[in-house]
């Protein structure tokens, strides 16, 4: 028989109601035999007793379940957001506070450049802090009229463009694309939004995203800016998982040492079903303990900051036009059903609350046509869902996956620009959500916001914007909410609950560790509560330490 080890630890929040707190946990072949007690836990028979953590708090591996794996190779490229951010080497690169210091940085990037005319891309890029001032051709010519330069907004659904990449795409004033911005006089204007309009960019600068993010050194770099935040399980939530990808992720989770899980979910608009559904099927034939293939993406609005996600009337607070769709309400009742009958969970992504009442309406007709149980179809983002909104995703069985981080970075500007006060009060409204009986979770988004459930379970706690204004006293959750929201909670809408999110018999052994109890800090520290590391399958990966 395999060995035992019995962990003791200062407390043990376990996630299951029959036995919420412990002392000890005992583990063998990678899975949970029991918490509870040193005694209780003994009759298992023979043991060692570990008491490396017993100074620290150990939880269930934190899940997160909305994120990007190319959040580990982003940082391949000049990083030119508004807020300070923190590389994968813990080196801080600091914010830009406006369009010239962005251009300027550019302009340093590209003279360090070979003088081949290779791309300059850069991410990040967060224009709607610069008090209604959108960066145009006439910015990124000034940074190069030579070689093609790219921009990727920090919502990752808009970016920019010079000159060279439009002439080389063919986009004049007579393009007739949705989502290529143009001025007063129909000119373009250098902007890009949303899935077809920024793909023409792509092509024309020679960008595969796909295999430029999603190699094996991204991959890793993910993994350790995940574990290093105390998550075991993490998706990335789009990718068209080109044979290159497929490949990255089949080494990186064959390895020992490769300290996550993690569920790439099938982008359902690169492919037409009849040949995307056999190629994901063929690929859960490859799936192993740290590699699902299982999940499928839909996108069906684009961004509240970015302008372009799709609202009810009224509209956006400061009169910009509706955004655009990237799936329309046609073809995502095409997509769903195609990937629904097949038995495939689908994720839809949903900013505005037009696109949750499209995806709800989606959702309804698809059940009625093919009736099935346990499909947990999951609304993401639904930053704007209302209180029936959720009453309806309860009813039709489905789950959300609310963007937390969203109030501190974005709060303030939603107030004061794209939602307006009210609006702005509820949303990502988690304590709407579980008081209508909705699963739900909460997310980062990463990498447009980084990487860290601790600091996604604070603003759903305290929902503080970053000018230090409480946004929607009536949303905030409890703590303990907002711990189950990244662990069991998240593990629900991905169809893990079986498996991880709780320390419970039989569970897979993924603990995150902690420094101080969650749960006995003041709310407002709950980000700064430190991550020791964590364990995944019974093997120990402790965090580097600064």
């Amino acid at each position: 028989m395999s060995p035992i080890t019995i962990y003791r630890a200062r407390r043990i929040v376990t996630m299951n109601p029959a036995q919420p707190f412990a002392t000890h946990v005992a583990v063998r072949d990678g899975r949970i035999l029991g918490a509870g007690d040193l005694e209780s836990l003994a009759g298992w028979g023979a043991h060692t007793l570990d008491d490396r953590f017993a100074d620290k708090v150990i939880l269930p591996g934190f899940v997160e379940g909305h994120s990007h794996a190319f959040e580990g190779g982003v940082w391949k490229f000049p990083y030119v957001g508004y807020f300070d951010r923190t590389t994968p080497e813990g080196l801080r690169s600091p914010g830009l506070k406006s369009i010239e210091e962005v251009v300027v940085a550019l302009q340093s990037y590209e003279r360090a450049m070979p003088r081949d005319g290779s791309t300059l891309l850069a991410w990040g890029f967060d224009p709607i802090y610069f008090g209604g001032r959108r960066m145009d051709l006439a910015d990124l010519d000034r940074v190069s009229r030579d070689r093609p330069v790219v921009v990727i907004h920090s919502n990752f659904h808009v970016l920019n463009a010079n000159t060279p990449v439009f002439a080389k795409a063919g986009i004049t004033r007579a393009t007739n694309v949705h989502g290529v911005v143009k001025d007063a006089a129909g000119e373009p204007t250098g902007e890009l939004q949303e899935l077809t309009a920024k793909y023409m960019a792509y092509r024309a600068a020679g960008v595969e995203l796909s295999s430029i993010l999603t190699d094996e050194q991204a991959l890793w770099r993910f993994s350790r800016v995940a574990q290093i935040a105390g998550v075991t399980t993490a998706t990335d939530l789009h990718n068209d998982l080109p044979p290159s990808a497929v490949d990255a992720y089949l080494r990186a989770t064959a390895r020992e040492d490769f300290p996550i899980r993690i569920l790439p979910a099938f982008a359902a608009a690169s492919s037409p079903p009849q040949d995307a559904i056999p190629r994901l099927r063929a690929l859960t034939e490859k799936n192993n303990d740290k590699l699902r293939f299982q999940l499928v993406k839909i996108v069906t609005d684009g961004s509240i900051q970015g302008l372009s996600a799709r609202m009810r009337w009224p509209g956006y607070y400061d009169g910009t036009p509706n955004g655009v769709w990237n799936v329309g309400p046609d073809d995502l009742d095409r997509l769903l059903l195609a990937w629904h009958r097949e038995g495939f969970q689908v994720h839809i992504h949903t900013n505005g609350d037009e696109a949750s009442e499209v995806a709800l309406n989606a959702v309804e007709r698809v059940l009625a046509e093919a009736p099935r149980w346990d499909h947990r179809h999951t609304l993401q983002h639904a930053q704007m869902a209302d209180a029936g909104q959720f009453r309806r995703a309860r009813a039709l069985g489905m789950c959300v996956n609310l963007f937390a981080n969203h109030l501190f970075y974005w709060g303030d500007i939603h107030r004061a620009r794209t939602l307006g006060p009210e609006r702005a009060e509820r949303m990502d409204a988690c304590a709407t959500a579980r008081d209508c009986g909705v699963p739900f979770a909460i997310h980062c988004d990463a990498p447009v916001t980084p990487i860290g459930p601790l600091f996604t379970a604070w603003c759903a706690v305290n929902r503080r914007t970053a000018s230090g204004r409480t946004l929607g006293e009536a949303e905030k959750i409890p703590v303990a909410d907002a711990l189950r929201a990244i662990t069991l909670g998240a593990a629900y809408t991905l169809k893990l609950d079986e498996e991880i999110g709780s320390i419970d018999v039989g569970k897979r052994a993924d603990f995150a560790i902690l420094d101080r109890d969650p749960l006995a800090v003041p709310p407002i520290e709950l980000k700064d509560v430190g991550v020791w590391g964590t364990m995944l399958g019974g093997r120990v990966f402790e965090a580097p330490r600064g």
